[in-house]
């Protein structure tokens, strides 16, 4: 059933173009987003029973571990409520004549191919596949981010597809040298894949390995939204449609994270120390999360503010990966679950507010709790979770973060890092809650909401971030457990 997983939206594609009436494009895109996340449902319980899912009669070509099926479950969740909240978004678009048939068909065909890419990147064993796979990520995502057509749009995708072109030919280099480092080591049959890679981490070229490594981080960290290669981010994050910003932030971002921690679990085996990958890792995730801090308390626009609260936390969760301690690692994954579907709910809040107000401006919207009583309740509830604020579950990865570097003694990162939470959450509350009071100027509007399917996944996703940060289910708890093996070569 696993291995459907890349068929169904593979389907779908071809069936968007055989329809003629928009409801079926909607039709087709619920029913595979649904199918999907019913498969996973099993496919979970199965890795948290016997650890792996590998079907042999593909030639090993699909496999899952623990790691993998967390970040695969997110894209899935993710997936599902994004094309829940589309249906009325792309609706809206079209009654206001911003969009016509050919427009959502293309839209659906892109979104699809875009899960494909991110699933098939994280159901492979192979390393250059999974390369592969995250450069095709940018090919398919791409032309979301400059669906609308005008020329900000049309700015924001020429420079992440040229950003994240060199970043993965940078990564491709690291891959490269990933083969040369297990040349006499490896099997022609197993080269390049993670498994062989790890059995045998000691055998590796050391020297070779730790370029790997380097090049790795260089070319994914650009995609995963790393400083100094962020550049691209906030432009692509603000100017995509806000269900495929949801996916490109609470998705995409994991998927090139997680093929860093591949990595470094490879190399860190390798050279019997995490030295050497979590010194560059902190180093570039405390860079993003200063970066992102300094720029939060400067933004007017409220889809851009978002799009750097990302970096932060993926800075966030590099710094917690670079210390691989159990503690840290177990709050570097929990943070990558918790990150997802908050920082996924607000900017499903965002296509909401830009909906009803027409205007990403920060300072020409007023009234939000008024005109939208439950998106914009939910948005208000969202910037507190995103900026670490307890009850929420970003609160509880965070401070488990936190501990886990008091706890080796790096008194010194530890209050930076505290530091720089106070000053994003001062950034955010400064440049967004005073939005929510007052009275809008624009005497037309009339209060509501304008997608109620999709202010029901909100809803559904704020009831999830404030659940979790009290109580997390065991399920979840023993994948990261699990998880924590994996990348520890234990």
């Amino acid at each position: 059933m696993g291995f459907l997983l890349l068929v169904i939206p593979l389907i779908s594609v071809l069936l968007f173009f055989l329809v003629k009436k928009r409801l079926f494009l909607h039709v087709i895109s619920l029913t595979a987003s649904g199918l999907m996340m019913m498969i996973a449902l099993p496919l979970t319980g199965d890795v948290i029973a016997k650890g792996t899912v590998e079907y042999a009669h593909y030639g090993g070509f699909f496999y899952l571990d623990s790691l993998s099926i967390i970040v695969l479950d997110i894209v899935l969740l993710i997936g599902f409520f994004a094309a829940i909240y589309s249906v009325q978004y792309l609706e809206v678009d079209v009654r206001r004549g911003k969009l016509d048939f050919g427009k959502v068909r293309l839209y659906y065909i892109l979104m699809q191919l875009f899960l494909f890419t991110m699933i098939l990147a994280l159901t492979v064993k192979n390393m250059g596949i999974m390369w592969i796979a995250i450069e095709a990520t940018t090919l398919a995502s791409v032309f979301l981010v400059g669906f609308h057509n005008d020329r900000y749009a049309l700015e924001a995708a020429w420079k992440y597809v040229i950003i994240c072109s060199v970043g993965i030919a940078v990564a491709m280099l690291g891959i490269i040298f990933l083969h040369l480092s297990s040349i006499g080591v490896l099997e022609s049959r197993e080269l390049l894949q993670w498994t062989a890679l790890m059995e045998n981490a000691g055998r590796l070229n050391d020297s070779t390995a730790r370029l790997a490594f380097i090049f790795i981080l260089v070319g994914f960290g650009t995609k995963a939204g790393l400083a100094p290669m962020h550049t691209w981010l906030p432009d692509a994050h603000s100017q995509a449609p806000a269900p495929i910003s949801a996916l490109l932030s609470g998705v995409l971002l994991n998927s090139a994270m997680y093929g860093i921690i591949r990595m470094a679990a490879v190399v860190n085996k390798s050279l019997g120390s995490s030295i050497y990958t979590g010194r560059l890792l902190m180093a570039m995730g405390m860079l993003s999360i200063v970066i992102a801090a300094v720029f939060i308390l400067t933004q007017k626009d409220y889809k851009r503010l978002l799009a750097y609260s990302s970096i932060e936390h993926m800075g966030i969760i590099a710094v917690a990966i670079g210390f691989f301690t159990p503690l840290s690692l177990f709050g570097g994954l929990l943070h990558m679950i918790n990150h997802s579907l908050t920082k996924s709910m607000l900017f499903l809040c965002s296509g909401s507010l830009l909906q009803k107000f027409e205007t990403k401006q920060i300072p020409r919207i007023k009234g939000v709790l008024k005109m939208l009583p439950f998106s914009g309740t939910a948005f208000l509830f969202g910037l507190f979770a995103i900026a670490g604020m307890p009850p929420f579950s970003v609160f509880a990865s965070e401070l488990g973060i936190l501990m886990s570097v008091f706890n080796e003694g790096s008194y010194i990162i530890g209050a930076v890092l505290a530091i720089l939470f106070v000053i994003v959450f001062a950034g955010i509350a400064t440049a967004m809650f005073r939005i929510f009071y007052g009275s809008n100027e624009n005497k037309d509007l009339e209060p509501g909401e304008e997608n109620i399917p999709g202010t029901l996944i909100i809803m559904t996703l704020l009831v999830i971030i404030g659940i979790t940060g009290l109580w997390m289910p065991d399920p979840i708890i023993e994948l990261i457990h699990q998880a924590q093996s994996i990348i520890s070569g234990v």
